[in-house]
């Protein structure tokens, strides 16, 4: 009897846990879709699924209304909360060929060059704050493969207009100071992961592509300093490889971050969710002996000498952030 109470506690248990997520499925493939962006109607960013395709429905409030979906920069679908009272939600999501990067003729060379498209945007209690995207080369020793420095090339800054700097309410603060280009050091040695403590390793394999998700597990312990407190610092980082292959950095296809933190001032009531975004997308692969000028990356201008945004492959979040956010959204001055 008890073997049977046993057994019958835990499909029930497995039951309550699918009951309170949601799968995205691809409508093409059949497989899930990580990484799609439930935007509510206000603009805020409710829900991000995980390697395995799925949200959680508590993340999903009938007061938004309508959700829009994302998934890799472009809208794909509108949804009514109604629409989410099920287990698994096809989407239409537009297969494209994912492109080869072009790996150059290799020739001995101190370093690797790794040139890509990127973009990173910064959401306050999940509503955008600032968006940057651009072109970026990263510049990788060719014997160890650390990353050694980054040349920004050309980006673009977008910032709201109506943020504030009240030192005691954080929930008015403009957080562009934490707009940056990716940070890709973390490629090597995928292997190693996998027994950290500290580290979630997931792999999940596709036909177009290896996903790998790093989750680093924290605590919630509050920290205080100067009247203001932190707490909840964590990290997920996820990255696709051409499919069966090394994971070395020529395999690389996509990386994503994403850094979250929760911070107030002492007087305020409630914590400030604060999520960084940041994601690259390599697209040619070269060799050489010097590292190049760079342009500085200010989060007070924009920088550009071509209309980059509009070449089809590059990703554009730009246009699903100012259907919501309009006049609101302000480019700064390019300064080339």
């Amino acid at each position: 009897m008890k073997k049977i109470f046993i057994l019958f506690f835990h499909i029930l248990l497995f039951q309550i846990a699918h009951a309170q997520t949601i799968t995205f499925i691809s409508e093409k493939s059949g497989k899930p879709l990580p990484k799609v962006s439930v935007f509510g109607k206000d603009g805020s960013i409710v829900a991000f699924s995980d390697i395995d395709g799925k949200i959680h429905k508590q993340s999903l409030k009938p007061e938004q209304e309508k959700f829009q979906l994302v998934y890799d920069n472009i809208s794909v679908a509108t949804l009514s909360y109604s629409d989410f009272d099920k287990v698994a939600i096809k989407i239409n999501d537009r297969i494209k060929d994912i492109e080869a990067v072009v790996i150059k003729k290799e020739k001995p060379a101190k370093y690797i060059l790794v040139k890509g498209n990127f973009n990173t945007y910064v959401t306050l209690n999940n509503k955008l704050n600032s968006y940057a995207d651009g072109v970026v080369t990263y510049i990788f020793d060719n014997k160890t493969k650390k990353l050694k420095s980054s040349r920004v090339e050309q980006y673009r800054i977008f910032r709201l207009e109506n943020a504030e700097m009240d030192r005691k309410k954080l929930s008015s603060w403009d957080y562009g100071m934490f707009l940056n280009i990716p940070k890709i050091k973390e490629i090597q040695n995928m292997d190693g992961y996998r027994n950290m403590k500290d580290i979630k390793f997931k792999e999940v394999k596709s036909e177009k592509k290896d996903l790998i998700e790093l989750m680093e597990i924290t605590n919630d312990e509050e920290i205080g300093l100067f009247g203001y407190r932190i707490s909840d610092s964590r990290n997920v980082l996820d990255l696709a490889f051409i499919p069966d292959s090394k994971k070395e950095l020529r395999d690389l296809l996509e990386y994503s971050s994403i850094k979250f933190i929760k911070i107030k001032h002492k007087s305020e009531p409630q914590y400030n969710e604060i999520a960084i975004y940041g994601n690259f997308y390599p697209t040619d692969i070269d060799f050489g002996n010097e590292k190049t000028d760079k342009v500085q990356f200010d989060i007070n201008s924009s920088h550009y000498t071509s209309n980059y945004w509009e070449e089809p492959s590059f990703p554009n979040m730009q246009p699903v952030f100012s259907s919501f956010f309009k006049e609101d959204l302000k480019e700064k001055t390019n300064a080339k």
